[in-house]
């Protein structure tokens, strides 16, 4: 039987992470709510905690402008095309490090500790991708972070765990290792791949310091970049002032443009963790585990 002490103690606790979940569950339920109040309703109160009148109007007039668009899509090509390069990339090698018959194989696993440990810089990292050509170019957003140390190694310790004579079977079947790789090491990977991707897709998606460093063309900006000129700064966005022709319609305000904005660049990643929630746990952890 549990003391009355005890009981305080747990009814305290209950309400402290009851408070705590509500204010940290009270700014998005503040953006949700903006974002579809009616534009006349935002004019005339200024601050809508419960709207009467729901509207669509500033997520028609974000999804009809050309730059949000072009914003949207640089940003599902780099959480699409990079998250594939990526786990392709990562598997790859650390499959390939996993297997004790490749030569090298130390002092391979050692570069990529170094590249953990050490990292060179912004200005080396700049200067690395203008050599290569790929200022304003959205393979610049991509390429040089197309594969994570810390995630190989992860990998590497999942691959480990697979037993070796699956690998010893298929060859005496005839499979190469291009073959053992996609049709067998693959089809067990799948609680990996599905962490790791998503890690990779969230990281793609939320790209906005390489987007500001790297992108100069007004078409070519990540969707957090144009968030932050919409959120921050207020100033106008491709060839034409973009929250300055929100800001001058009364029929919509830019404050509801902006939380419209908010929802739209944060659903697509809630949308995708609930597919792969069963996978996440397992393969975040079994790769931690084993090495």
């Amino acid at each position: 039987m549990t003391s009355i002490s005890d009981r305080l103690f747990v009814a305290l606790n209950v309400t402290l992470l009851f408070i705590i979940t509500l204010l940290a569950l009270f700014p998005l339920y503040y953006v949700f709510a903006v974002s579809f109040t009616d534009p006349t309703e935002f004019l005339r109160k200024g601050l809508v905690l419960f709207p009467t009148d729901w509207s669509l109007i500033s997520y028609q007039y974000l999804l009809s402008n050309r730059s949000f668009l072009d914003a949207t899509l640089v940003s599902g090509f780099l959480a699409l095309v990079g998250t594939a390069c990526s786990l392709v990339i990562t598997s790859a090698g650390a499959y390939a490090l996993s297997r004790k018959r490749l030569r090298g194989r130390r002092i391979m696993l050692l570069g990529i500790l170094l590249t953990i440990l050490f990292h060179p810089g912004m200005i080396p990292h700049y200067l690395l991708v203008r050599d290569l050509g790929l200022i304003n170019s959205v393979w610049a957003l991509i390429l040089p972070v197309l594969t994570s140390g810390w995630y190989v190694l992860l990998m590497k310790g999942f691959f480990d765990s697979i037993p070796s004579e699956l690998e010893e079977a298929a060859k005496i079947d005839g499979c190469t290792d291009v073959g053992i790789f996609f049709r067998i090491i693959l089809p067990l990977s799948m609680a990996a791949l599905a962490a790791f991707g998503l890690f990779y897709a969230v990281a793609y998606w939320n790209t906005f310091f390489s987007g500001v460093l790297y992108i100069n063309d007004p078409d070519k900006r990540p969707l957090q970049v144009l968030l932050q000129i919409m959120l921050i700064d207020g100033s106008g966005v491709a060839s034409g002032d973009f929250m300055n022709s929100i800001a001058s319609e009364m029929t919509i305000p830019s404050e509801t443009a902006k939380m419209a904005a908010v929802v739209i660049a944060t659903v697509p990643i809630l949308a995708v963790y609930p597919f792969l929630q069963k996978h996440f746990a397992k393969g975040a952890m079994i790769g931690s585990v084993k090495g």
